[in-house]
């Protein structure tokens, strides 16, 4: 009878409050080291996402002059910098194309290249991967461009009609012009061949270069968006052109 009152005393005796306070500790450093980590690679996504954003606005911004080299462009209340009148001052016009476009597509690049990595077991790369890579392509310049078409045809006050029909041209040219987009990861390696490694592999080179000549492609073919084409009314006006 002793013994058993005395395994079961055993069994009832709190444990030493040092253990508990080294084991509370011990978890409290992991948990503390988890989020930390894990604030640590939030930080990243978002600097790298907001990189990619400054990238595809610049490169918009640059393919207007392969698109139309001697038109003037109307970008809104920027127009005022460079002595431009000012038509509506954000919709409808290149700086909320720039804006917009630059958004979407960088959050469904990172969302692609984060599913891809997971699906392949390491990060997306075109070196070891290039048919994942250029499927990548599509998939992020197709659904970042239609997000941002959906969006500005719901809250765009500059687009009369039909918006239904309105977004199913859009979506239209959207699927064309993608498709001409597969090139982009070539981009890069191919400029390493003629200038040398060194040049491409800069933030010009493997980023900038390739995003401005999809751009390119993707608004002037989708849209047919080349020289007097594609412009729009104030743009007409802005280079004395009638509608």
């Amino acid at each position: 009878m002793f013994s058993i009152r005395f395994s079961s005393s055993l069994l009832r005796k709190p444990i030493s409050r040092s253990f508990v306070r080294n084991n509370s500790t011990s978890k409290s450093k992991a948990a503390i080291e988890e989020a930390t980590e894990a604030s640590s690679d939030g930080g990243g996504v978002a600097v790298a996402v907001a990189t990619t954003f400054g990238t595809y606005m610049l490169a918009d911004f640059l393919s207007n002059f392969i698109q139309h080299p001697t038109q003037n462009m109307d970008y809104g209340f920027f127009n005022n910098v460079i002595g431009r009148e000012v038509g509506n001052k954000f919709w409808g016009t290149r700086t909320e194309h720039i804006v917009g476009v630059a958004a979407t597509l960088a959050i469904a690049d990172h969302a692609s290249q984060a599913a891809f990595g997971r699906y392949l077991g390491r990060p997306l790369c075109f070196a070891k991967s290039p048919a994942a890579f250029i499927v990548h392509t599509f998939i992020f310049i197709a659904g970042g461009v239609a997000v941002y078409c959906g969006l500005d045809t719901m809250f765009n006050p500059t687009i009369e009609g039909d918006r239904n029909k309105v977004l199913k041209g859009e979506l239209y040219s959207t699927v064309i012009g993608s498709s001409t987009a597969w090139f982009e990861p070539y981009v890069a390696p191919a400029l390493a061949k003629v200038a040398g490694q060194g040049v491409a592999s800069t933030w010009a080179g493997s980023a900038l270069l390739p995003a401005t000549l999809a751009y390119s492609t993707v608004k002037g073919v989708g849209w047919y968006d080349w020289g007097d084409a594609g412009l729009s009314d104030h743009e007409l006006k802005l280079n004395g052109l009638a509608k």
